[in-house]
């Protein structure tokens, strides 16, 4: 679009014209608030003072009318007290309440939480699974609001347990069945009701979770913690952090509110219909007496057939065995790898988990099962370390002739460059055949990042000095927080820079001397960098990247001074050098690019001269 000169005094004009409108009416609007703020005052002088007790009474009185007026329609059973029933198996025990006839508390009985109780999902004041119920003509009542009759527990002769709560309307009886199985996280759930509830053969329900704190590093529980869901046979999730809601508009097959390490999870054995999930952020910092990670609700159309539907809670540990045997993708969950990484995450179901849960099995510590798998990777990728240590060998038995080479070209860099790829092709020496093996370590690196930070089986476990391998070890607690680094310092990120020094400097000496200052300080930058990253990683992942870097230090040292021939590679260099060289299609254009480049910097002296 082409604006003339009148057309862009028109838009200032324009603009002044709405900013002198906003400026009055905001000023209208101030006058108008304090002659509200006097009228109010003045009417609150004269207003006759209200008992706050006859006040509440009133309140209640109306909210009793209005509750006797939707449930007029039940019997007195429906209107009686809350009343609670414990059942439990060998891994969870469940608290039921009448209110509503839904489970209220359940508590995982083999996994402690950061203040040692038990592990506790739900029990909080907003959570429910909630429907209206038709108690009369044109009257509705929440069903928790209302008390539904528990039958006693009966115990099948597989072990599972079975319990029922049953609220009897105008319509019909409505049915909550409950099946706990043994040994099982995994609650059946069959939902009964009259088809006066049902619309289209759907029934609305509501189902509201708040999860709370379960680690002891609040803010990195909630940063690893998401909604997720299946719709229409596709696994996504939202962070806590981001803005919703979300409307389903396929079939969702179930909904979960997931934390770093364990899930709350409603199942629809048929699919919902769609519907909405909506979820209250939690606060970007960490507050005293806040312990909420997400709020969460969603607002779901419930498919029934003949007034029944099958549907199932899952209230239990982000166990990827475990939740894979269910058969619904309740296994994504656990973030093997996601985004521009989540190619990572079949390397860690093909090879890092099974070899690990091998490696558990034969061992009780957990941290030795670590050290095991890191012997297993090295060894799986020593073939390319073995080239790279060749690599490495070949260019320090050149290093004379790179010096004889800088000494021709004082203080050309290019021309240094150009003799020097030269020398390399006609010798065969690859200079990045060393960086192939920290390339293929960064997708496992990045793999076993994943691993560590969702894995159940590393949570709460100890070794040396670490309490839980799960989150950062801590052996100084600084009292106040340094920016990026946290404020704490981790021991196994110590020995992980120290290692990784090591390898830098012991690299350096067996290459050719760098005369880029930037190249010069890298192995010292890296170290100093790594220790903010990993500081809060968890320790798994630390003490992983330590034994790594030992075992590297060690092949380097004993291959380079024990396996290595150099008299053989010398000679090999020396029958390179025999050999007619043919250059490759990159080789050759990047010594085109270098020659251009070079005779620009020439002509460029040559015109300041």
């Amino acid at each position: 679009m082409n604006f003339d000169r009148n057309t862009i005094i028109g838009f200032v004009c324009l603009g002044l014209l709405f900013l002198g409108m906003f400026l009055y009416t905001s000023r209208d609007q101030k006058a108008f608030q304090e002659q509200k703020r006097i009228k109010d005052s003045t009417e609150a002088a004269h207003r006759p003072k209200i008992n706050p007790a006859i006040a509440l009474a009133d309140s209640l009185r109306a909210d009793s009318l209005a509750r006797q007026a939707q449930t007029a329609g039940l019997d007195s059973s429906a209107k009686g007290p809350e009343q609670t029933m414990t059942v439990e198996n060998s891994v969870v025990r469940v608290t039921f309440s009448s209110r509503g006839g839904q489970p209220k508390l359940v508590e995982l009985k083999k996994f402690k939480s950061f203040d040692s109780s038990l592990v506790r999902l739900g029990g909080q004041a907003g959570d429910h699974f909630q429907y209206n119920v038709v108690t009369g003509a044109n009257q509705t009542a929440l069903s928790t609001t209302l008390n539904y009759t528990a039958s006693p527990v009966t115990t099948g002769v597989d072990g599972s347990q079975q319990v029922s709560f049953r609220l009897q309307t105008p319509g019909g009886p409505v049915v909550h069945q409950y099946t706990i199985r043994k040994d099982d996280y995994l609650i059946d759930f069959n939902l009964q009701v009259p088809q006066a509830f049902t619309q289209n053969g759907k029934l609305g329900v509501e189902w509201a979770k708040e999860a709370v704190q379960v680690q002891k590093d609040l803010s990195y529980e909630r940063q690893q913690s998401t909604l997720a869901y299946r719709e229409d046979g596709n696994y996504d999730d939202y962070n806590v952090f981001k803005s919703g809601p979300h409307s389903f508009e396929k079939a969702v097959s179930w909904v979960a509110v997931k934390q770093q390490f364990f899930n709350s999870t409603l199942i629809a054995r048929n699919n919902f219909a769609g519907g909405t999930l909506s979820w209250t952020p939690p606060p970007s910092e960490v507050t005293p007496g806040n312990r909420s990670v997400v709020k969460a609700t969603a607002s779901l159309q419930l498919v029934l057939q003949n007034g029944a539907a099958p549907l199932a809670l899952y209230y239990g540990p982000n166990d990827y065995k475990l939740l894979k045997r269910y058969d619904n993708g309740m296994e994504s969950m656990v973030n093997l790898g996601s985004g521009m990484f989540a190619f990572v995450k079949y390397l860690n179901r093909w090879v890092v988990l099974p070899v690990f849960d091998f490696f558990t099995s034969i061992t009780a510590n957990v941290g030795i099962a670590i050290l095991l798998l890191t012997l297993f990777i090295r060894l799986l990728i020593s073939p390319l370390t073995y080239k790279s240590y060749v690599s490495s060998a070949k260019m320090k038995l050149m290093k004379p002739e790179i010096d004889k080479l800088k000494e021709k070209h004082p203080g050309d860099q290019q021309a240094q460059s150009m003799a020097q790829m030269q020398l390399f092709r006609e010798a065969g020496v690859s200079p990045l055949g060393g960086c192939l093996p920290a390339l293929v370590q960064m997708p496992i690196f990045i793999a076993l990042y994943n691993f560590f930070n969702s894995n159940i089986a590393v949570r709460g476990k100890s070794f040396l000095w670490a309490e839980d391998l799960s989150r950062y070890d801590s052996i100084v607690h600084f009292g106040f927080n340094i920016p990026l680094l946290g404020d704490h310092l981790s021991l196994f990120t110590i020995t992980a820079v120290i290692t990784s020094l090591a390898i830098s400097l012991y690299s350096m000496s067996m290459t050719p001397t760098q005369d880029n200052p930037m190249m010069k300080y890298m192995p010292y930058i890296f170290p100093v960098v790594m220790l903010f990253f990993f500081n809060k990683l968890p320790a798994a992942l630390t003490w992983y990247y330590t034994v790594s870097n030992i075992i590297t230090l060690l092949l380097q040292f004993l291959i380079q001074n024990y396996i290595i021939d150099h008299d053989k590679i010398l000679a090999q260099i020396e029958e390179n050098r025999r050999k007619p060289k043919k250059a490759s299609g990159w080789a050759e254009k990047m010594a085109q690019m270098q020659e251009q480049q070079k005779r620009l910097q020439d002509q460029q002296r040559n015109k300041k001269g």
